[in-house]
């Protein structure tokens, strides 16, 4: 009798079926070397899985942020000089969270100079001169747009979350600040 309700199943069913059952009991078709190796988890195992699984809800909440629009003066509150307070710096106009790189970007490390401004000419030219702290990169070479650009990408977007966009006042031929009807 089993045999005739299998025969008239259509095979997209059966298919289906096999389908769900390997979702629902994904061990099911595993070899027992396999189902050995996967129940010895020891105590490090643990206790890497509850990091991983915090670090995960950690970016999850930086995520969630909503972006914002800062302006230079917004920014410049951001620069690691607060204990407590996140540390933000801008590339290419991009806000970023460096608090986690804070032996780099905190008071008194290395980099500190780029926290709490849009630093793009100082990536660009891999420099802590006051004067390069800025986002003007008028004048720069192809080479130092090209090593903006891989910084960009490679350090910025690929390590620390995004927060927000530096807000500009665009301006016409005359420095006149446009209105939101003029653009």
């Amino acid at each position: 009798m089993e045999l005739r309700v299998l025969s008239n199943t259509s095979p997209a069913f059966v298919v289906l079926f096999c389908l769900l059952v390997c979702m629902i009991f994904p061990n099911a078709l595993a070899s027992d070397s396999e189902k050995d190796t996967s129940a010895k988890k020891t105590a490090d195992d643990d206790e890497h899985d509850e990091h991983d699984e915090h670090e995960n809800k950690m970016n999850l909440k930086f995520q969630e942020k909503p972006m914002r629009a800062f302006t230079d003066e917004d920014l410049s509150v951001y620069d690691g000089s607060f204990e407590g307070r996140p540390i933000y710096l801008a590339v290419k106009g991009v806000v970023f969270d460096v608090t986690s790189g804070k032996e780099f970007y905190g008071k008194g490390a290395t980099y500190n100079p780029l926290a709490g401004k849009d630093c793009t000419r100082a990536v660009a030219k891999m420099s802590l001169d006051p004067q390069d702290l800025t986002a003007d990169v008028t004048g720069l070479s192809k080479e130092e747009l090209d090593s903006l650009d891989k910084v960009f990408r490679e350090v910025y977007m690929a390590k620390y979350p995004v927060v927000g966009h530096m807000s500009f006042t665009a301006v016409d031929m005359d420095a006149e600040p446009l209105y939101r009807t003029e653009l």
